[in-house]
């Protein structure tokens, strides 16, 4: 991380014994966000999506909805 973020890891889901998806949340160029990414061997990937808390409720809204 650089001195423009400040994210914690607020939850993984192993997908298996060298893939997870890391859920992170905190500040980014001062826009709270939260950060969804998959980690191979503990690395972060370059697939996964940032967004901005009100982008992640509308996206929260559309899983729950669908889930159901």
């Amino acid at each position: 991380m650089d001195e423009l973020s400040d994210l914690k890891v607020v939850g993984k889901v192993a997908r298996n014994s060298v893939e997870e998806v890391v859920v992170q949340s905190g500040t980014y160029w001062n826009i709270e966000v939260i950060d969804i990414r998959w980690n191979k061997n503990g690395n972060p990937s370059h697939k996964g999506i940032r967004l901005n808390k009100e982008e992640a409720r509308e996206i929260l809204n559309i899983l729950r909805r669908e889930l159901e």
